[in-house]
């Protein structure tokens, strides 16, 4: 019998759930964040530096103003100011008790530490009512109490790291993009490979070892291929092994078998003649056994005589209307002898691809089981429906039913359960519905028709997720 899963995701919704598309997206993530590390380190380095370079600069120029005397401060602060205007430098002079002196810079900032240490300033007070942008300042206390204060714009440090951070950011970006689409069309690439895998993967599940997987490039998935392809070799050449052994053991024992029955029958038919009447009961009795062990023999030959068809050989469109129809008109009569109503409820379905005869046996099969354990006075009902994936069989019956931890087990061969185990039966016509499930890729499921059993047949392909 066919095993199913969940439907398979569909579309993008399958690419993500693939471990090439995960890996992208971690190797996105990663790389967001190194680059979102780098911009941040590149960012703190430039300012840094300038801001060192800055530094330096504003420390020359208070030891050159620390040089000169007290009285020509205030004018070389004046002069620089006259020919340094493009240089965006600013200067203030204030005395012991902060009041402004010279310069641009009309009020000392508190932020401002005076023993040449520097600091940003997001802005500062010039003459005039004006402030200046973002400013490096520093400040120097001469040995008469006066305090120089000298600042440097940072603007243009500001543009030249906001530029390196745009281009760092633009190209991370086109990376990301381009890392992106190179990773998708290699997983794609490698998706498609993966499908090629998975349908012939489905087709051996369902029963065709002569399928081996595909093989072109030298990568890890051809390395799994290669190890797949081996195993099944070994996997074919022992299931072929035990096949041919079994059967020949099978066709083997079934003529001795066939002669002890004709032997057996010979015998009681003497037996009878002479009116020994214990003799022909046991006689009987030996018949009757060796009855069921010639049906065993012909259920396995023919289980393993539909295991071995050609796939799709002999299949053909066909109409399970009809097909229910000539299989409950064949079972009316036994049921009407053991007063069992036969109910039976077709509704138009799709017709289906499929092999009439083998499906005719399987639902025989089926059938034959529900009006076999069916006790005398009880119901059985067959139904046909069309469901969205296509048509369904159900089978009911008020029997003993049967047990959800046999439901599987049941479908074996020679598996009997436990209260049906006083019928007689060989424990096959299960095993061969199964067999003719493999070869349609349909399946057969058991359930509880409260009371009894619910046989439900899905006629339509039956795949993996």
């Amino acid at each position: 019998m066919s095993s199913t899963s969940a439907a398979p995701l569909t579309g993008l919704g399958r690419r993500w759930h693939t471990t090439t598309f995960r890996l992208l997206s971690v190797y996105g993530l990663i790389f967001s964040i190194s680059i979102m590390a780098v911009l941040g380190f590149m960012s703190w380095m430039v300012t840094g530096e300038m801001a060192r370079q800055y530094d330096i600069v504003m420390d020359w120029q208070l030891t050159y103003f620390d040089s000169l005397e007290r009285g020509e401060l205030a004018e070389a602060v004046e002069h620089r100011l006259e020919h340094e205007r493009m240089h965006a430098a600013y200067y203030g002079l204030f005395d012991a008790a902060g009041r402004h002196l010279a310069g641009d810079v009309m009020r000392l900032p508190p932020q401002v530490n005076t023993g040449r240490q520097a600091v940003t300033l997001d802005t500062l007070p010039l003459t005039g009512g004006g402030h200046a942008p973002e400013v490096r300042a520093m400040a120097d206390r001469r040995s008469d109490g006066e305090v120089l204060l000298v600042a440097r714009d940072l603007t243009h440090i500001i543009r030249i790291r906001d530029t390196i951070l745009n281009a760092l950011a633009f190209g991370g970006l086109f990376c990301l993009v381009a890392g992106a689409l190179g990773g998708f069309a290699v997983g794609m690439r490698q998706l498609r490979r993966v499908r090629a895998i998975r349908r012939v993967t489905l087709l051996i599940s369902q029963g065709d070892l002569n399928q081996r997987l595909p093989i072109g490039r030298r990568d890890e998935l051809d390395m799994l291929a290669h190890l797949v392809n081996h195993m099944l070799d070994e996997v074919e050449r022992l299931m072929t092994e035990v096949k041919g052994a079994c059967d020949g053991i099978a066709h083997d024992l079934r003529t001795p078998l066939a002669h002890l029955h004709t032997l057996l029958a010979h015998i009681d038919a003497r037996a009878s003649e002479l009116g020994d009447e214990p003799l022909v009961a046991m006689l009987t009795k030996a018949r009757g056994e060796t009855d069921r062990l010639l049906e065993r023999f012909r259920a396995m030959l023919r289980i393993s005589e539909i295991g071995a068809l050609q796939r799709r050989s002999g299949f053909g469109e066909l109409r399970l209307e009809e097909l229910i129809g000539d299989v409950c008109e064949l079972y009316e009569p036994l049921a009407e002898s053991r007063d069992i109503s036969l109910a039976v409820t077709i509704e138009p379905v799709t017709p289906i691809y499929g092999d009439r005869s083998l499906l005719f046996e399987a639902l025989s099969n089926l059938l034959d089981n529900a009006v076999k354990f069916t006790p005398a006075g009880g119901a059985v009902r067959v139904e046909l429906a069309q469901s969205e994936p296509g048509p369904q069989i159900d089978i009911y019956d008020n029997g003993p039913g049967i047990p959800p931890a046999e439901r599987h087990a049941v479908m074996q061969r020679f598996y009997r359960g436990e209260q049906t185990r006083h019928i007689a039966g060989s424990g096959l016509g299960l095993g061969i519905v199964s067999a003719v499930m493999r070869v349609h890729d349909f399946a057969a499921r058991i359930g509880s028709a409260e009371p009894g059993t619910r046989v439900t047949v899905e006629c339509w392909p039956q795949t993996l997720a």
